[in-house]
């Protein structure tokens, strides 16, 4: 608003407020970046399943 009362030219407010908008949209962005990582990149990994198998020595018996 300084820059319109002062009559700055127009591409030198343009400029302003376009700096002024990527500022807020990097903030932004910065802010979820850390949770859109963890979803798409790992966070909720699935847990390993391990067969239990039992192993005997003694053969089994066969019928005769």
């Amino acid at each position: 608003m300084d820059m319109l009362a002062t009559d700055e030219s127009p591409a030198g407010i343009s400029d302003k407020i376009k700096e002024i908008l990527y500022t807020k949209s990097a903030e932004k962005i910065d802010a979820v970046k850390p949770d859109t990582a963890a979803s798409l990149f790992g966070k909720e990994e699935e847990p390993e399943i391990e067969a239990e198998t039992e192993v005997t020595d003694t053969p089994a018996e066969e019928e005769e």
